[in-house]
C-alpha cells in the first residue's frame, strides 16, 4: 500500500497554500552510492523551504533514516525487481501516487523517466555507465556478458527516458555535454551540493577496531578511497599502483584505506570482488591495503582526516562526491584525468591518465616528496568546496520547476 504521512501522521490532504509548489521526487531506485547521498542531502533542504511542499517516494528501508517535517511527506513502498521489470512496475504505480498527492511537478531522481507522466517531469540523469566505451569494454575483458546486456538494455531504457522528460538535468557540465551528444536534446547542469554543516556536525566516534586500524599506520604514508567495490571505479589500477609507490617511498610505508571490502557479498550490485582481492595476493600488497569496510555517513570525516591523501582512479563518474568531501577536509586530491575530475576540483588535484599506474604514482610522489605541493593543494581544495551548496541545487531545481509550471 501507498500512503503519504506527514509529521502530524494525517494523510496529506489540500490544505497548502497554492502559492507553493508542489514536488513530487521519485526517488524509489536510490538504494546504494550516489542516489542515497542525493536523497540524504536534499530533504532537509527542501524541508526548510516555506515555497514548496514535496512528496518524496522511497524503500520502506530508508524511511528510518528522516525525521519527520511540516513540509515533506514520505512515499513508501517496495517495488520488486530490476531493470525493465522494477521501470515497467514504476510506470503503472507512480502516476496514481502523482495525482493523489496533488503534485504540480516530477522530480525522477534515479536515471528512469516516467513515459506519461500526469505532471511535468524534470530528469536527474546521473548514470555514467549507459554512455561509457571504458564500462562496456572492461566488462567483456572480465566476461561480464549478462551484466554487459543488463546495462545496454537500460542504457536504451534512460536514452528514452530522457527524451521522455521535459527537462533534463545532469550533475555536471561534462556529464550533460556527454548526455547530450548522446540524445540530441538539451540537458541543463546543476551541479550536486555539499553540506559542510551536515558533513561536520555529527560526532560519532568511529567504531574501536577501525581507529585501531588507523592509529596503527602512524609511520606510513595512508592514502584514501571512499567507495564500494565496483568495477568503474578501477580498484584495479591503484592495486597495480602500490608496489610501486612501496618501492619509491621507501623507508617509509604505505597504506591504502578502503572504505569497502573485497568481498562481492559486502557490495551493492553484481560486481564480482574476487578478482581484486586475487591482485592483492599476486602483489604481495596485503600488508598494505586496509580494507575498513563500510563508514557510517556521520564518522567519515574523521576517516578522511586521518589520511594523507585522496586518491580516485574511477574511469566513469557524473559528480563524485567523495572528491568534494576530501577537498573539505584538507586532502590533497590527486583523481584519473575525465572531464568532470578537472570540473569538480579544478586546479585542487593532480591527473593522471585513469589506466597507468605509473602515472598515478608519479602524482604521488609529487605529494609525497613535496610538502609545498601538498599543502598547496590542501589550501585551494578548501575554497574548492565552499562553492559546492545544495542550497543552490535546490534553489536550480526548483527554478526549474517553477518555469515548467509557468509552461
Amino acid at each position: 500500500m501507498f500512503l503519504a504521512i506527514d509529521a502530524g501522521g494525517r494523510e496529506r490532504g489540500g490544505d497548502q497554500p497554492q502559492s507553493m509548489i508542489r514536488l513530487f521526487v521519485n526517488a524509489l531506485a536510490a538504494s546504494a552510492g550516489g542516489g542515497l547521498t542525493y536523497v540524504r542531502n536534499i530533504v532537509p533542504h527542501l524541508a526548510a523551504r516555506d515555497d514548496v511542499y514535496t512528496s518524496i517516494l522511497l524503500s520502506p528501508k530508508f524511511r528510518q533514516e528522516f525525521t519527520d517535517y511540516a513540509n515533506l511527506a514520505f512515499v513508501t513502498n517496495d517495488v520488486y525487481g530490476s531493470g525493465p521489470r522494477r521501470l515497467w512496475q514504476e510506470q503503472l504505480l507512480v502516476p496514481k501516487l502523482i495525482v493523489r498527492s496533488g503534485a504540480d511537478v516530477l522530480l525522477s531522481a534515479s536515471n528512469f523517466a516516467l513515459r506519461k507522466s500526469p505532471v511535468p517531469q524534470i530528469l536527474l540523469s546521473r548514470n555514467s555507465l549507459y554512455t561509457s566505451q571504458d564500462f562496456y569494454r572492461d566488462l567483456k575483458r572480465r566476461g561480464e556478458y549478462r551484466l554487459w546486456l543488463d546495462t545496454k538494455i537500460k542504457g536504451v531504457l534512460a536514452k528514452k527516458s530522457i527524451h521522455w522528460a521535459d527537462r533534463r538535468v545532469a550533475p555536471s557540465k561534462a556529464f550533460a555535454r556527454e548526455l547530450e551528444n548522446w540524445t540530441r536534446v538539451p540537458v541543463d547542469a546543476v551541479h550536486h551540493g555539499f553540506d559542510q554543516d551536515l558533513f561536520f556536525s555529527n560526532d560519532p566516534p568511529l567504531p574501536a577496531v577501525i581507529q585501531q586500524k588507523l592509529e596503527a599506520t602512524d609511520d606510513a604514508v595512508r592514502i584514501l578511497f571512499v567507495s564500494h567495490y565496483n568495477y568503474y571505479r578501477n580498484f584495479e589500477t591503484l592495486l597495480r599502483a602500490l608496489p610501486m609507490a612501496r618501492e619509491r617511498l621507501a623507508p617509509r610505508k604505505v597504506k591504502l584505506f578502503l572504505t569497502c571490502r573485497l568481498r562481492s557479498e559486502d557490495n551493492p550490485g553484481s560486481y564480482g570482488a574476487e578478482s581484486a582481492a586475487a591482485l592483492v595476493t599476486d602483489l604481495s600488497i596485503g600488508d598494505e591495503v586496509v580494507e575498513l569496510g563500510a563508514i557510517a555517513y556521520g564518522a567519515l570525516h574523521r576517516v578522511y582526516r586521518a589520511c594523507h591523501l585522496y586518491v580516485t582512479p574511477a574511469y566513469a563518474e557524473s559528480f563524485a562526491h567523495p572528491l568534494v568531501e576530501a577537498m573539505a577536509c584538507g586532502l590533497p586530491v590527486v583523481a584519473s584525468d575525465l572531464a568532470v575530475h578537472r570540473e569538480i576540483c579544478g586546479d585542487s588535484a593532480l591527473y593522471f591518465e585513469r589506466f597507468s599506474e605509473a602515472a598515478l604514482v608519479e602524482r604521488l610522489m609529487e605529494i609525497a616528496q613535496s610538502p609545498v605541493c601538498g599543502q598547496r593543494l590542501s589550501n585551494s581544495g578548501l575554497q574548492r568546496a565552499r562553492y559546492f551548496s545544495w542550497d543552490r541545487h535546490v534553489d536550480e531545481i526548483l527554478a526549474i520547476a517553477e518555469s515548467l509550471m509557468r509552461g
